[in-house]
């Protein structure tokens, strides 16, 4: 037997024990249970008399059958590849052996893919999101950047097949946004998007120079999991709200209004500021920003938000050097680096037309190391 199919067993071996134990960890037999008890669910009459719950039921169902189902067929997969492995070695039968060698590669690819759901388990992250952006120091330059950033992820959040609603945008005064909203559906997406809240910087030579010199800009982006019992968990008291209405608009076109539709709500106790201006009248703008509000009250009343968001943007700080999770330089060379996790690439561009899902991917198994060091310190 060639070394190379020695080699292909003790991998599937080590394949299929680690898919054991993703099983484990994963709570397969739990998992099949409750995925049966919300498909019983979902066959009621009356399941949709309710949309946003059965909404709710249909996204739980869609993230428990990506991760258990797909778990339970791997385990079964990399079982039957190993006893195949050591029928074919037993009986020198190289073909075989090779072909289980290119189906070893592939379940080194799946145990990789699914090792990074599991590691989607906080008790938001399967929810949909609300994503913000602010530029910060750098004026112009700042608001351009903010603006870039806002294109890169409606495009990142296309390429997952999120749907994606504008629901607030200010343009700046001579280019680029001063803030923008976005409210992000679709399977796991705060799970993804938390990654990125932090300070993003970038270098360029600046379009708004006529000198042509090379600028660093900065822009923050936060992201909230949009929680869908903050209703019943939030009461909010109307004389604790300042609502001031305003006239949506901006660079022209679509966003342009001739009505005082857009709605700024401000909680009073806390200080927290929420607006909406792209639903079509008043009372739907109030409601979505509404909505807004109440998820970062509950968020904070259960995580004490912004310890926990001083700990991800590494002592928050000011929207400015030092304080950034990411870098991206254009000038004098190219390369996009997370400061956290040292994930890189030279193809800037393709980054900021949405290829995020590597830094992403990297930022979520650099977050399992580090939990893997807490657990181990406690």
């Amino acid at each position: 037997m060639l070394p190379e199919h020695s080699e292909t067993i003790e991998r599937l071996a080590v394949v299929s024990q680690r898919f054991h134990t993703l099983a484990d960890l994963v709570k397969v037999e739990e998992g099949e249970k409750l995925i049966g008890e919300l498909e019983d669910r979902q066959a009621e009459p009356t399941f949709w008399d309710h949309p946003e719950k059965a909404q709710e039921t249909i996204q739980e169902l869609k993230s428990l059958r990506s991760v258990v189902l797909c778990v339970v067929e791997a385990v079964r997969a990399a079982a039957d590849a190993s006893e195949l492995a050591e029928m074919a070695a037993a009986e020198d039968d190289t073909d075989s052996l090779d072909e289980l060698r290119l189906e070893c590669e592939r379940l080194e690819v799946e145990l990789d893919r699914l090792e990074l759901a599991t590691t989607l388990s906080g008790k938001h992250d399967s929810n949909n999101a609300y994503l913000s952006i602010h530029p910060g120091e750098g004026g112009t330059e700042s608001c351009d950047w903010a603006a870039i950033l806002a294109r890169m992820y409606e495009r990142f959040c296309e390429k997952q097949g999120w749907k994606v609603k504008l629901v607030d945008r200010l343009e700046g005064e001579e280019a680029g946004i001063k803030n923008a909203t976005y409210h992000v559906k679709g399977n796991m997406v705060y799970g993804y998007l938390h990654s990125e809240i932090g300070v993003h910087r970038l270098v360029r030579k600046s379009p708004f120079d006529a000198r042509n010199r090379r600028h660093t800009s900065f822009a923050s982006v936060d992201v909230i999991p949009e929680i869908p019992d903050a209703d019943k968990e939030i009461e909010i008291v109307e004389s604790e709200l300042r609502i001031d209405t305003y006239r949506a608009g901006g660079a022209g076109g679509q966003h342009v209004n001739t009505t005082d539709s857009a709605v700024r709500i401000t909680h009073l106790p806390t200080g927290l500021v929420v607006q909406c201006q792209n639903e079509r009248s008043q009372h739907a703008n109030k409601g979505t920003a509404l909505k807004v509000l109440k998820s970062r009250l509950a968020l904070e009343k259960e995580r004490e938000r912004e310890q926990e968001l001083q700990s991800m943007y590494g002592a928050k700080g000011d929207i400015g050097f030092g304080n950034q999770i990411r870098n991206y330089v254009l000038e004098p060379y190219t390369l996009a680096k997370d400061r956290r996790t040292g994930h890189e690439t030279g193809n800037v561009q393709a980054v900021l037309d949405g290829e995020l899902l590597e830094f992403i991917e990297a930022f979520l198994r650099w977050k399992r190391g580090q939990d893997s060091v807490t657990a181990q310190e406690g």
